[in-house]
């Protein structure tokens, strides 16, 4: 039987993530990309004419990259925030540095380990469920927790994040979260992903 103190701090680590999408992504557990390691900011325009926001940021002075979101996004304090509808786009950078001490094979598969080992640390347990998959050349990420608290039907959270390798240094985390159904969420990871561009040097002079 859990004691009252382990039983309120899960209940009140689960009050901070209620506001989640219950089948589909939440935060990534970095902090949003509000400056990367060229200090520069994000970056995000909407096009009137096309109905899109072009997404864009600085890595290093040889590495930045893009994307377009369908109709129009602003920027927030954690991230990107669709005017239109109720989602959230975060958006975070980790370096092969942060990465080094874990034993997989590559920097994506090691990024998602350090995502499940953030948000067991949050929840205060294990998932019961975790999967790995590619997307468009992208990792895609999830963890399922549940528990009677939930107020979902299900009692269960998942969560979820794509994580793109932009070079051998960095990877790029993409966290979706005010998405209705696991079906809104595809699509929109598949628009995401067929448009988004990793750039060198004369792109990043832009």
């Amino acid at each position: 039987m859990r004691s009252v103190g382990r039983w309120e701090a899960w209940s009140g680590r689960l009050a901070l993530l209620a506001g989640l999408a219950i089948a589909s992504v939440a935060q990534a557990a970095n902090d949003p990309l509000d400056s990367t390691g060229g200090n520069e900011p994000i970056k995000a325009h909407f096009d009137s004419l096309t109905h899109q926001t072009r997404v864009s940021g600085k890595v290093a002075p040889d590495l930045c990259f893009s994307f377009t979101l369908p109709d129009e996004w602003r920027l927030t304090e954690a991230g990107l925030k669709a005017i239109v509808t109720n989602a959230d786009l975060t958006v975070g950078l980790r370096s092969a540095q942060e990465l080094r001490d874990m034993p997989q094979s590559d920097l994506a598969t090691r990024d998602a380990a350090v995502l499940q080992q953030d948000y067991e640390q949050l929840l205060g347990r294990p998932a019961q469920s975790v999967s790995l998959s590619s997307d468009a050349g992208a990792t895609r990420w999830s963890a399922t927790w549940i528990d009677a608290s939930l107020p979902s039907a299900s009692h269960a959270m998942t969560v979820e994040t794509l994580i793109v390798p932009l070079s051998s240094e960095w990877v790029l985390e993409l966290s979706l979260s005010g998405v209705d159904t696991q079906e809104a969420y595809n699509g929109f990871a598949q628009h995401l992903l067929a448009r988004l561009k990793v750039q060198g040097r004369p792109a990043c002079r832009s």
